[in-house]
């Protein structure tokens, strides 16, 4: 099984969606492991190899029960300063650019698909997460973690949209709507993240962006006061974080998670249905 969690943007909430589909698969027996193609954050973490990769996808992995490796997450982008990124390709620095100098991003995605693959091989479900938003119309020809690894490979998607901000309904369809169209049948369902009140408000929208775009609602996740790694753009230090490690306390956050939306009936077993599903497009 594999899928991938697409944003409507940075901080909508992809992180933690796939953090708590690790715990609660994890929970089943299903051997579900994180993946994150490429990464934009100074925000990372060291393996025990020496390797370095994004702390979203170390959080992913302590929530699946797993140690983090560097096949987790194979393209980490660093800024640099002075209009400059280093990439950091399988945990190393593999080259710096910008200001006229290109990444190369066949070689990356080449080595992401072989990282993706491994952890294929060796685990029961993959659970990718999306970078920023997969609509960025000026850059989607250089994606790799959205569009480029829905090209690359046969994954279905899902969105998740953050109510909170406003306008969810538009971002996730536009989102929808932006997305190439012989990509668009591998987009099967969606998730309202982050609502304050009684969801079945919601049920006219909802049904209104099922019809538009074919996509299944999944869940509306209500709004927790939690704490989780954060892209450094976005970081705001707010929600609770309690424990005597960092890692405990994430822990602990991420079963309040899952259990807040197991009770609010989230549906595992479509997102199931989706992950086993083959491509159509």
């Amino acid at each position: 099984m594999r899928v991938l969690v697409l944003g409507t943007s940075s901080a909508a909430g992809k992180t933690t969606l796939c953090a708590m589909l690790c715990r609660h698969y994890m929970r089943e027996g299903k051997d579900p492991v994180p993946f994150k193609a490429s990464n934009l954050s100074l925000n990372s973490y060291a393996t025990k190899d020496g390797g370095e990769i994004g702390m979203g996808q170390a959080f992913q992995a302590w929530s699946a029960g797993l140690e983090p490796v560097t096949d987790m997450n194979p393209v980490l982008l660093k800024p640099s300063g002075g209009g400059m990124m280093q990439a950091v390709v399988n945990g190393k620095p593999y080259m710096d650019y910008g200001k006229g100098k290109e990444l190369d991003r066949e070689a990356v995605m080449r080595e992401a698909l072989k990282a993706y693959g491994r952890l294929a091989e060796n685990h029961g479900f993959i659970i990718c997460e999306g970078s920023g938003s997969p609509a960025e119309i000026n850059l989607m020809d250089r994606d790799l973690a959205n569009t480029g690894l829905m090209e690359r490979t046969d994954i279905p998607a899902i969105i998740v949209g953050d109510i909170e901000r406003g306008g969810v309904f538009a971002a996730i369809y536009g989102t929808w709507r932006l997305i190439p169209d012989d990509l668009k049948p591998r987009i099967k369902g969606f998730v309202i993240n982050r609502f304050r009140g009684d969801a079945s408000i919601l049920k006219d929208g909802l049904d209104r962006i099922e019809e538009l775009t074919g996509m299944k609602c999944l869940g509306v996740l209500p709004y927790v006061y939690l704490r989780f790694p954060e892209e450094d753009s976005c970081s705001d230090s707010d929600g609770k974080l309690e424990g005597a490690t960092v890692r405990e306390a994430y822990l602990r956050n991420v079963d309040e998670l899952t259990d807040t939306a197991e009770a609010s009936g989230f549906d595992f077993g479509l997102l199931e249905e989706i992950a086993r599903s083959r491509s159509s497009s």
